[in-house]
């Protein structure tokens, strides 16, 4: 294993992020303080629990799984696209170092940067609302395995895109509408049986779902089901992304 040069890789990501800290927190600690203000405090005045959570509670996990989501996703793909954007990927390619190599040193990284900005949004919340969490040790579990999946995810549209309008598509036109349509701000009981249904599609629902019970022990579908979820998303990302370097696919041509 080549541990300098993923830790080259992964403190020069860090050091990006480091140089826009105000931008990188800023952001979503104002979104998320919109959030409580508009949904916390505006709707949860005539919703009043849900699930028999307080509904400016029970709305955190959802805020934060959002954030994560979309962070990780936009920090790995411009990690990665940048290089091929500049040409150094092929520096990259051509040095003594596998695929397993620069995968752990980027998406390391974004996993990280996902991982601090979640604990400041549980942080941000906690100012709103009494927070609190019944399974710590789940919760982590659920926090680590989504920014590290969703980072691999996002390596694979920086990967694929070939130019900046494609590695915003995937986010705006995907993730985004994901989240808010898998019971970020409601339980999905709460819909009409037929999208009830539906949303059982959504593997957003699932990460939701499991991440809420490690703080409730509410949750829409088991908690089990929600672990093994997020663990084939993981597992089907590591396939594709091997995959892309054994073939080369975007990146040699």
């Amino acid at each position: 294993m080549n541990f300098a040069a993923i830790r080259v890789i992964y403190r020069a990501e860090m050091l990006r992020a480091i140089n826009t800290l105000f931008q990188t927190l800023a952001s979503p600690v104002i979104s998320t303080s919109l959030y409580f203000i508009v949904f916390g405090s505006a709707i949860g005045s005539r919703i009043q629990t849900v699930d028999g959570v307080p509904y400016g509670l029970f709305i955190v996990p959802g805020l934060t799984m959002l954030t994560i989501l979309t962070q990780s996703v936009s920090n790995a793909s411009f990690g990665i696209y940048f290089p091929k954007f500049n040409g150094t990927i092929y520096e990259i390619l051509s040095a003594p170092l596998s695929f397993f190599e620069a995968l752990v040193g980027y998406v390391g990284a974004a996993a990280t940067k996902s991982f601090v900005i979640g604990i400041v949004i549980l942080l941000t919340a906690s100012l709103f609302v009494d927070l609190r969490i019944e399974h710590p040790i789940w919760m982590l579990t659920f926090l680590v395995l989504t920014c590290i999946s969703f980072s691999l995810f996002g390596f694979i549209i920086g990967l694929w895109a070939d130019s900046f309008e494609k590695l915003q598509i995937i986010p705006i036109l995907v993730i985004t509408p994901l989240v808010f349509l898998g019971g970020s701000f409601y339980s999905i009981d709460m819909l009409p049986p037929i999208w009830q249904t539906i949303s059982l599609f959504n593997p957003v629902v699932y990460l939701v779902s499991g991440f809420r019970w490690s703080f409730f022990e509410v949750s829409d579908v088991n908690v089990w089901t929600s672990l093994t979820m997020i663990l084939v998303f993981l597992a089907i990302c590591l396939v594709i992304v091997s995959w892309i370097f054994k073939t080369g696919y975007k990146l040699k041509e």
